[in-house]
C-alpha cells in the first residue's frame, strides 16, 4: 500500500492514495490552517470507523441478516501532552435492518474488534483503549425517521 501527501499552502495538504483517490487535510486556524478540510487525526479516527463498519456489514451480510444501514459513531480522547496520541476510542454502531438477530450483530461487532479491523486492532496494540457498543434499529422510514 502506498500514499503520497503534498503540501499545498499554509497548513493545507493533499493526500493521494495508491488507488488514485484524493483527500484534503487542513490544520486549525491557530496553526495556520483555514479549516478547509479534516485534520489528519480526524481522518485517522474516520478510518477506524470505516474499517470497522466495513467488517460489521460484511459479516452481517454473510450471516444472511437483512441489514439496511450501519452507522459508526466514534468518540476519541487524546493525550494532553505532545504527541497528542489517541488514548481512548469508543465506537458505537447503529445497525438497521429487518429481523436482525442481536446475537449475530453482537458477534459481528466482536469479530471486527478482535479479529478483522486492522485499524482499531493496530491502535489497541499500541496502547489505545478501544471499546465498542451497538444498538439495533428498524430500517429508516419504519420508525418515524
Amino acid at each position: 500500500m502506498k500514499a503520497r501527501v503534498r503540501w499545498v499552502e499554509q497548513a493545507l495538504f493533499l493526500a493521494e492514495s495508491g488507488s488514485g483517490h484524493l483527500v484534503a487535510m487542513d490544520g486549525p486556524p491557530d496553526h495556520g490552517g483555514r479549516n478547509l478540510a479534516p485534520r489528519p487525526m480526524e481522518l485517522l479516527l474516520m478510518g477506524v470507523g470505516g474499517c470497522s463498519s466495513f467488517d460489521v456489514v460484511d459479516i452481517l451480510r454473510r450471516s444472511r441478516q437483512e441489514v439496511t444501514g450501519c452507522e459508526a459513531h466514534l468518540e476519541a480522547e487524546r493525550a494532553d501532552e505532545t504527541p497528542a496520541v489517541f488514548t481512548r476510542i469508543h465506537v458505537h454502531f447503529v445497525v438497521r435492518g429487518r429481523a436482525l438477530k442481536e446475537s449475530v450483530v453482537r458477534r459481528a461487532v466482536a469479530l471486527s474488534a478482535e479479529k478483522y479491523c486492522s485499524a482499531s486492532i493496530m491502535l489497541a496494540r499500541g496502547g489505545v483503549e478501544v471499546t465498542h457498543s451497538f444498538e439495533i434499529a428498524p430500517p429508516v422510514g419504519e420508525d418515524g425517521d
